[in-house]
């Protein structure tokens, strides 16, 4: 696209209708994991923006003026679903967007959790389990199929390539994980989002908030916490890239955990730092996650 970013390519065609010698289909995402695999899929035949940046939150995102005419300008709109996204419905709506919309979580069997110690709700973070990423980018394909027949072919071998992809990063994080004794696998995390990762690999996962981030764990719930951490013996505390990191350093001085580094799970990290791609922060993640579990200490940085 030379000089001419994404978003403003995704806005010049949408909104004057210029007309371009190999048109591109116009993909916004509601956030970044979902942008990648879109730009996976999609490979030389779409723009994408994602909407929520890297390192920041999905959960409580506040939709600017720019994103209504993205959202307006576009030909695709690929959300995750299972709740997750509740500004999206009503960013979509005010503005008239009228193509086609994916739900990447579609087909997943969603995990109930109890949200922040009240009712009972679906977990939206499935592509946490490489297997639900696979459904993820059937879905994405499927989607750009139906907004662009003619590049069927294309979207078809994009995915498939992709999934390949997944697949072999999925047998290697089991195999990260197959030597580690059961008893180890225990580790807590800023919040609550990587239910599908630890059912998934058999890792038992504490956090001292619900799956949401926009609302603090009371003193109570902390300091239960924190007794759990000794009693069970787990070894490391993870912040999270979108999260503060204050409540993780002090549940790991409490406890006598060790922080044990920063982990993704609902955004991905800018370009050029450790978890820029789908596949690199899984990477990124189970290699902070085994080496916490066999006592290595996470690089610093």
């Amino acid at each position: 696209m030379g000089a001419l970013s994404a978003s403003a390519a995704c806005l010049l065609d949408g909104g004057t209708g210029i007309a371009q010698a190999a048109p591109r289909r116009c993909v916004v995402t509601s956030f970044s994991i979902l942008a990648d695999m879109a730009r996976q899929a999609g490979s030389g035949a779409v723009d994408v923006i994602g909407l929520v940046p890297p390192d920041a939150d999905v959960h409580v995102y506040q939709p600017r003026p720019a994103d209504m005419k993205a959202v307006a300008a576009a030909d695709v709109l690929v959300e995750n679903g299972l709740g997750l996204e509740g500004w999206l419905a009503r960013l979509a709506g005010a503005s008239g967007f009228k193509g086609t919309r994916i739900a990447a979580a579609a087909g997943v069997s969603p995990r109930a959790m109890r949200e922040g110690g009240g009712a009972m709700t679906d977990d939206p973070h499935a592509w946490q389990d490489p297997r639900n990423g696979v459904i993820y980018v059937r879905n994405i394909r499927d989607g750009l199929i139906a907004a662009d027949p003619a590049g069927a072919a294309d979207y078809r071998a994009n995915a498939a390539a992709f999934i390949t992809e997944i697949e072999r990063v999925d047998a290697w994080i089991t195999a990260q994980f197959a030597t580690i004794p059961a008893a180890d696998r225990r580790i807590i995390t800023s919040h609550d989002a990587f239910g599908y990762y630890g059912a998934r690999y058999g890792i038992a996962l504490l956090a001292p908030q619900g799956m949401s981030t926009d609302a603090e764990p009371s003193a109570k719930a902390i300091a239960a916490l924190v007794a759990q951490i000794k009693q069970e013996r787990v070894r490391a505390v993870f912040i999270e890239s979108m999260t503060d990191p204050r409540m993780a350093k002090m549940i790991a001085r409490e406890s006598g955990a060790v922080l044990g580094g920063t982990v993704y799970s609902d955004s991905l990290s800018p370009m050029g730092g450790p978890a820029a791609t789908y596949l690199t922060m899984l990477r990124h993640n189970t290699a902070l996650f085994a080496g916490a579990m066999r006592g290595v200490a996470a690089p610093r940085g």
